[in-house]
């Protein structure tokens, strides 16, 4: 414990998350719309069914692996800016800086914002409120109440968090239910063997693809990170937390994509829009559409509110380093939650929404940067692990990556791989990726001109938590 630490005074997050909370929360932050959708492109690139149903599978096996990697980094250093922290250790303040910026901007609130017009675009089918904007009123109310929510304190918004995910994970049961019950000979079930034309021709660029969209659905799991200084009892529960969690959702994913394809056929997954509401309509008739859209609105207000516990702790991370950054780092002590980075996060959030609103093109693209700008961190925070092992041989490590260092290199290749897919299948969206981190290095620049930072050596030792 460094001496900055020891005279460090101010208050700081607590362990009061218990394991059930912790999964709760990442589970949430998973399963979002995407399992509603990506499967129909996944079904597109596989060519059979057994090929696609080894590629959800195997991103659960890829996504263990990351959690291994991140399991390392957060028993040894728990901290509530999760990546950050670990940027910082590794490379020091400007990357950690750089990549806090870049999540303050787009990632973590374009994700909100994103999330809240998924929430309002089922909601308004739901119950319109007759306008053209009916998707971002709703959304917008989902971010005030879920901002008042986090606000009454992290036990209230994982509470509730707990709810919705038991909500959200039913709502899968039922779309397997309906998988089964297709499989039985009820309903209008097409042959699950059916293949489309375009699928027989997928070759290892389709396979490659096909695994950028079962990524991308598995992605949100290394927010974990962010609770790892709030969690309770051993320094290991984060890699409980992780372990459970990747492993519900792997068994959720296989199940959901076999019942997909026993009640829609390749064929149905392949050419569907709305795979889950085509095969609940299959099953139920139309009743399924109105409880298909009932289902993306909980999943999408579950990965909402997920993502903004742990959104606003990066922001705080940062206030704790930077002094002229200083409001975003005050800890709401009674209530554990920081509240002036709550706020920032859903101010920008709300900008997003209209801005989304009134030019829902331009929204789209600033949303698709995320891709390459969240691999590019995600693959430094891997390489991270190393550096330590490196730079820090002596650090006590509650857990240690077994194989090292060969499963965090192969992790680490996922990610340039994925990193480069998405450059590729982007390209719009990563320029404006490149001109939002050019924006973060002009006020990197501004900072450093002021006052030096609260924590001046290159791994940031004096700011653990």
């Amino acid at each position: 414990m460094s001496p900055q630490q020891v005279s460090d005074t101010r208050p700081q997050p607590q362990p009061t998350l218990s394991l059930r909370h912790a999964v709760a929360i990442i589970v949430g932050i998973v399963i979002g719309a995407g399992i509603f959708k990506s499967p129909s492109l996944v079904a597109q690139f596989s060519g059979s069914a057994s090929t696609m149903m080894w590629a959800w599978v195997l991103g659960g096996l890829i996504s263990l692996l990351g959690a291994l990697c991140y399991a390392e980094l957060a028993s040894a250093w728990p901290h509530a800016g999760g990546d950050y922290h670990f940027l910082w250790r590794a490379y020091g303040r400007r990357v950690a800086f750089l990549f806090a910026w870049a999540r303050f901007a787009v990632i973590t609130t374009g994700s909100i914002a994103l999330l809240g017009f998924v929430f309002g675009d089922y909601m308004s089918a739901l119950l319109p409120w007759g306008t053209t904007h009916s998707a971002a009123i709703w959304a917008a109310l989902a971010l005030i109440v879920l901002t008042w929510l986090n606000l009454r304190g992290l036990q209230a918004s994982a509470s509730t968090q707990s709810w919705l995910t038991m909500a959200e994970v039913l709502g899968l049961v039922l779309v397997i239910v309906a998988g089964i019950w297709l499989s039985t000979g009820n309903g209008s079930a097409i042959a699950p063997g059916t293949i489309v034309t375009q699928e027989s021709s997928s070759g290892t660029g389709m396979w490659g693809l096909a695994m950028v969209f079962v990524l991308l659905t598995y992605g949100g799991w290394n927010e974990a990170a962010y609770l790892s200084a709030e969690m309770h009892g051993s320094r290991k529960r984060i890699l409980h937390a992780l372990v459970i969690s990747i492993g519900l959702i792997t068994a959720l994913y296989v199940a959901v994509n076999w019942a997909y394809w026993q009640g829609l056929g390749m064929s149905g997954m392949a050419g569907s829009k709305a795979v889950a509401a085509d095969l609940l309509e299959r099953a139920f008739g139309a009743a399924g559409q109105w409880v298909m859209a009932a289902m993306v609105a909980v999943a999408a207000i579950t990965s909402m509110n997920a993502t903004m516990i742990v959104g606003a702790r990066t922001n705080f991370a940062v206030g704790r380093d930077w002094p002229q950054l200083a409001f975003l780092g005050r800890w709401q002590q009674a209530r554990g939650v920081p509240s002036i980075a709550l706020y920032a996060q859903s101010a920008c959030a709300m900008l997003l929404i209209l801005l989304g609103d009134t030019m829902r093109s331009g929204f789209q693209t600033m949303v698709d940067f995320t891709a390459p700008v969240f691999w590019l961190f995600f693959l430094l925070s891997t390489l991270a692990l190393i550096v330590l092992r490196v730079r820090e041989p002596h650090a006590e490590r509650p857990f240690r990556v077994p194989f090292y260092p060969l499963l965090p290199l192969i992790f680490a290749g996922v990610c340039g791989y994925m990193l480069w897919s998405s450059l590729v299948y982007v390209r719009i969206g990563a320029w404006v990726g490149v001109a939002v981190l050019a924006v973060g290095g002009v006020l990197l620049w501004w900072l450093e001109r002021g006052a030096a930072p609260a924590v001046d050596d290159a791994r940031g030792d004096g700011n653990r938590i």
